[in-house]
């Protein structure tokens, strides 16, 4: 006859296994905190297209090409870049009527915009975060946003 005490030590020993289990399958899957979610947005900023647009209007228009091929948009890289062309010229500084930079954003619109497509507190003026939010603006919403389109 098998000893109780060591069955039920056993299956205590399962248990605990089991809980322990559990408790680490629901750390792995539950939503990540604020702060690291917030890193981990702002990673996918640094981890695409690792081009300087300070450079110019070609290291510019090469951040918009690269963009594209991530997040694909209605008319790919060379509608992207007729509206960007069209819309500042490629401009990370320019500014007219409530909108600024390469895509022109709206000022007014853009510290909500750049939170959600992962660039929170980025200028409006830094191509990087303009291109990238555009891009992924006309990738989800296609072009109706810009006049230019």
């Amino acid at each position: 006859m098998s000893n109780p005490k060591v069955r039920g030590g056993r299956s205590v020993a399962r248990r605990s296994i089991c809980c322990a289990a559990l408790v680490v399958a629901l750390m792995l899957s539950a939503p990540a905190a604020p702060a690291q979610a917030a890193a981990r947005k702002s990673t996918v900023a640094w981890s695409l297209c690792r081009i300087d647009w300070r450079d110019g209007t070609r290291e510019v228009k090469r951040l918009i090409r690269c963009s594209t091929r991530k997040w694909r948009v209605p008319g790919g890289a060379t509608k992207a870049l007729a509206v960007a062309r069209c819309e500042s010229g490629f401009d990370p500084s320019a500014y007219g009527s409530g909108n600024a930079g390469v895509f022109q954003q709206a000022v007014q619109h853009w510290p909500g915009r750049a939170e959600e497509y992962g660039f929170p507190g980025w200028s409006v003026y830094n191509g990087r975060a303009n291109v990238m939010v555009s891009i992924r603006m006309a990738h989800r919403d296609g072009w109706g946003a810009w006049s230019c389109a």
